[in-house]
């Protein structure tokens, strides 16, 4: 099993549940108003006069053979828009009770 947690613009909030439902993916946790700012070129996203927009956060957690697939799907995701912002991160997950 892999976690995979997603960090986006606001802008693409009920496409990710979607994008993930594409995959048979039911269960996540999503935070959402998450501050934040890309570790290269990514605007700042802090809610504020300066920078009003915000991000969310999805946590999944998928079968290894869902993962490259999914990345996939959000790497052509980012690349139709890149100035919203998405980035993606994979963990391991060892137990699950």
């Amino acid at each position: 099993m892999k976690a995979i947690f997603i960090s986006y613009n606001q802008a693409y909030n009920e496409e990710m549940a979607e994008l993930l439902a594409r995959f048979g993916q039911r269960g996540f946790t999503r935070w959402q108003d998450v501050q934040g700012r890309g570790s290269r070129t990514g605007i700042p996203r802090m809610g504020s006069h300066a920078w009003p927009e915000m991000n969310n956060a999805i946590l999944s957690i998928l079968d290894d053979s869902l993962v490259n697939d999914v990345l996939a799907a959000l790497k052509a995701k980012d690349e139709e828009s890149p100035d919203l912002g998405l980035r993606a991160f994979v963990w391991n997950i060892e137990t699950i009770y």
